[in-house]
């Protein structure tokens, strides 16, 4: 009875052993492994976005305290159309800005991150309860979407001057850093599902770059909207690994390694087929760039490489209990390493150019293209609830756009008179996709 009782204890013990070893040896470089390297084109606007973005802390842009590394921002003051400030937004959202930039022919809406000290953020992850909202087929962060609605209600009308007065030629990208990048990405949708509201805007040249990106959407939304919403990672990042709700991470924020322990110990037992049939699960947006600069057993941060791609099972699955889980998360740690990977992928294609660059950057559109397709398919293949196949996803935005035409039209026939009655009421637009939403679910029952 002894024996057996010691046979027992050793294997439990050497399971233990087994389990602690492979989660304090996983790396944040493990999660992208398989993924294809980012070329330097698509990848271009995202270190520009991180300035944009630290520009909210930055009350005057001529002479920056927060960001003084030459050549600091490399913004042009004078571009600078709007500023809010917690005092402006009433604790309704984070504070933010909007750039215009004529160099690269950008409409800019840039959020700031989480402030610590500020009660009105917490206020805003505090609006929410797992699974409490669904949305447009899936399912949301309550707290999130009210904060990108009140933002549009605020500022719809400001975007959509700026892009008719520059002849409707430059792209919208909306950017935000951690609590910002969950807002920006809930505002996305609700602008590409009513694109009318900003004048009638291309879905093509809506982008939106989700920088340390929130756990704001479940997996079918992640995926359907990878085409326009782009997440960017940071090694071992913990806010996109964690699938504990953003409301619980941030009131254990002082005690964050205990809680991303707890977590990893937990999710150890919950198969990866479960979570993915976890309607109410929320992800990190869209297609991912995952900043790679540190490996296993090597010491120091090697020069950083960009890997790409829209993953449905094993999306930033695994917590990384690394002692950089909460520097990876930082904006200026993120700039600067965006920034040299940027710098690096540019030398590397002008040395190894085989073929004209305009014929690259047209197969590399087509392979995002065909990413985004197989994305969609392989969500369906693994029954994610809600998830529609790649051929539904074309026949709706078809609609969708033939909507917005007739839409665009009846705005040009009406009168001037009632101008000011066709200002966009973003409340509509959220009950349509909440609409839309109860359908899907009755549908599903």
């Amino acid at each position: 009875m002894s024996a057996s009782c010691g046979v027992v204890e050793c294997v439990f013990v050497l399971g233990c052993a087994r389990w602690l070893w492979k989660r304090c040896t996983y790396v944040g470089n493990y999660d992208s492994a398989t993924w294809p390297a980012a070329t330097a084109d698509e990848f271009d606007p995202v270190p520009r976005v991180c300035r944009l973005i630290l520009a909210n802390y930055d009350p005057d842009l001529r002479n920056p305290q927060y960001y003084k590394p030459a050549p600091g921002h490399r913004l042009n003051p004078d571009w600078l159309e709007k500023r809010v400030t917690y005092e402006d937004t009433l604790g309704h959202a984070p504070p933010y800005l909007i750039y215009l930039d004529h160099e690269h022919k950008e409409i800019v809406l840039a959020v700031r991150g989480l402030n610590l000290v500020n009660e009105s953020d917490y206020k805003v992850l505090l609006d929410n309860r797992l699974g409490q909202q669904m949305f447009d087929g899936g399912y949301v962060h309550r707290g999130l979407l009210k904060s990108a609605q009140w933002l549009l209600n605020r500022e719809s009308e400001t975007l959509k001057r700026l892009w008719l007065e520059n002849g409707s030629e430059y792209d919208m990208v909306f950017t935000g850093h951690s609590l910002g990048s969950g807002v920006v990405s809930l505002l996305t949708i609700l602008v590409v599902n009513h694109r009318d509201g900003l004048g009638g805007i291309p879905k093509e040249k809506i982008r939106c770059y989700a920088v340390a990106p929130a756990r704001c959407m479940s997996l079918n939304l992640a995926v359907k909207y990878a085409n326009v919403i782009h997440s960017v990672v940071l090694q071992d990042d913990f806010l996109p690994r964690t699938p504990t709700p953003l409301e619980d991470i941030f009131k254990s924020i002082f005690c964050l390694p205990c809680l991303l322990l707890l977590v990893c110990l937990r999710d150890t037992f919950i198969p990866e087929g479960r979570k993915l049939r976890d309607p109410r699960r929320l992800y990190a947006p869209g297609r991912m760039y995952h900043i790679v600069e540190r490996k296993f057993c090597r010491c120091g941060r090697f020069p950083p490489e960009v890997r790409t791609a829209i993953p449905v099972d094993g999306r930033f699955e695994h917590i990384v209990l690394s002692c950089n889980a909460t520097s990876d998360h930082g904006i200026i740690w993120i700039e600067r390493e965006a920034e040299k990977a940027l710098q690096l992928m540019k030398g590397k294609s002008s040395e190894t150019v085989t073929e004209p660059p305009t014929v690259q950057k047209f197969e590399r559109l087509k392979t995002i293209e065909k990413e985004h397709r197989d994305a969609l398919e392989r969500a369906v293949s693994l029954n994610v609830p809600h998830a529609v196949d790649s051929a539904e996803e074309e026949t709706a935005e078809k609609n969708e756009g033939e909507e917005a035409s007739d839409s665009g039209n009846n705005n040009v026939s009406s009168t001037q008179s009632k101008s000011s009655d066709r200002r966009s009421n973003w409340d509509e637009v959220v009950e349509k996709l909440l609409k839309k939403s109860k359908t899907v679910e009755l549908n599903h029952e």
